[in-house]
This record gives C-alpha cells, structure tokens and sequence, in this order.
C-alpha cells in the first residue's frame, strides 16, 4: 500500500522525527476533527499519540490509524504530545472486522495489553504476541487462541500463574480437589485449599477440574504450533475462561471491560 502523504508540515529539526510500527489499541476524540491514539509498539512501548484532522471526512490518515489496525507510522515529538505525521497500513484485519464475535475478542486482546502495559515501556515480546494473536484471530481461531495468548501476556508481564504444584506450599497437586485462588497466584493443593477458604477476607477458592488444570498447564507449556491442536469442549473452554478471567480481574484489580460485550454476545442477545 502506498504511503499518505503527510498529514502536516514535517518539523525542521529531524531529531523530533522517528518511524515506528504500531497496534491501534484505541481512540478517543479530541478538539472538533483531531483523535487520541493509544498505540503499542515494538519498541517504545505504548505511547498516546495526536492524529490530527482525522476525523475530517478528506483526512488521509484516517484508515490507517482505526483501531485494531497494524500501521507503519512517522510521528513528530511533541512538548507535550507526539503527532502522527504520515500513516501506513501494514494489516486492518478485514476478515476479523467481519465477525463481530471475532472483533470483541480482538478488543479484549488489546484492552488487555494496555492494561497490562506502563507507558513508554519497551517489550518487543508484547508486540510480536499481539500482533500474531490478531492474525489469528482474523484467521478464525478463537478459544484456544485466546486463552494461550492471556497465558504468554501474564508470563511476559511477570505474573505467570502457578499451575504445576501447589501456589502456596509448593507441594504436588493431586488428580482431584484442588482448587484455583488468585490471590494466592495459582492452583492449591487440597490443604491449602482449605487454608484459604478460612482465610478473613480471602477469596474463597475455586473448585478446579482435573481437565482444566492439565489444559492450562499445556497452553502454559507449549509453543503455540502444538497448542493450537489442543480440542476444548465447551464445558471445558468455560471453566478455563472463568479461571483466566478471575485471575486476571485480581491482578489487574479490576474488570476487563470487553469481558461484559463478550458474554453479551455468548448468551445471543442483541
């Protein structure tokens, strides 16, 4: 795809010019025509940036910098704000956007990547999973897709869930009545299940499947080549959602706000 020409006049001094890829993670309007783009790159990190006139029906920018998009980007530094200045499309995900189901799961991708990610953080290993999760995605994968992608997203942001021995003593798990805290950072042997659940003010520990503690230890193991045979029944692939779902809510100290839409679309309503 050709290169748009620039959205506004290049600055005089070069050192304020840099060239970056980035993931559209969000927007938000700003002023009568201007936008606020949260973008995550390989290597800046997540960086807010102004695409101006964007929102002018003639802007050339404006394709290229929609969420969810994979663009190539020359922005200018600012005093106070970078300023996108040329935009390139490298991948809009045209057959993500087709499905709504798909599109809410690659907003709840990206939602969690800018919870997850501090601000001009650099974590190249971040944006390669983003950017081949989104293409996954597009390519019609989706529970086992998304649950290996959470599972790589809490390794790379140092809270990997304890899933092979007991989070609080450290000793073996047994086949049946373990449970899964995350407060306490993963699965319990029945022990300390039971420790916890009389904790004041603990969490009450949640019952684990056998099936689901060997599936997330699997996604947690693999690559994503031999993940990606894994067959989730759909019992399975919810209990597996909720575990992921009640952990990352702890780490992050709150909701997921995509997490509502997805259900929303689960339960058929609209």
């Amino acid at each position: 795809m050709a290169r748009e020409a620039p959205s506004e006049r290049l600055p005089a001094d070069p050192d304020r010019l840099y060239k970056t890829e980035a993931v559209v993670l969000k927007q938000a309007s700003i002023g009568e025509a201007d936008r606020l783009l949260t973008l995550y790159t390989p290597h800046h990190g997540k960086l807010r940036a102004v695409a101006r006139g964007v929102r002018r029906t003639k802007s050339k920018l404006s394709g290229h910098v929609e969420p969810l998009v994979h663009c190539r980007l020359l922005l200018v530094r600012g005093r106070t704000m970078d300023v996108v200045s040329q935009a390139e499309t490298v991948s809009s995900f045209t057959r993500l956007r087709s499905n709504l189901e798909a599109t809410a799961r690659a907003v709840y991708s990206c939602e969690l990547v800018d919870a997850f990610a501090p601000d001009a953080a650099a974590n190249p290993g971040i944006f390669a999973l983003l950017l081949s999760t989104l293409g996954r995605l597009d390519d019609g994968e989706q529970e086992v897709a998304l649950r290996w992608y959470e599972l790589r997203l809490l390794q790379l942001t140092g809270f990997r869930p304890e899933l092979r021995q007991c989070a609080e003593c450290g000793g073996p798990l047994p086949p049946d009545a373990c449970g899964f805290s995350a407060e306490s950072g993963g699965a319990l042997c029945p022990p300390c299940r039971e420790v916890a659940a009389s904790r004041e003010r603990a969490q009450f520990p949640t019952a684990v499947s056998l099936n689901a503690l060997k599936s997330l230890r699997y996604l947690q193991g693999q690559e994503y080549a031999e993940a990606r045979r894994l067959r989730l029944p759909a019992p399975l692939a919810l209990e597996m959602e909720g575990l992921l779902r009640m952990y990352l809510r702890s780490v992050l100290e709150r909701e997921v706000k995509s997490t509502g839409f997805l259900d929303h679309l689960r339960r058929g309503v609209g």
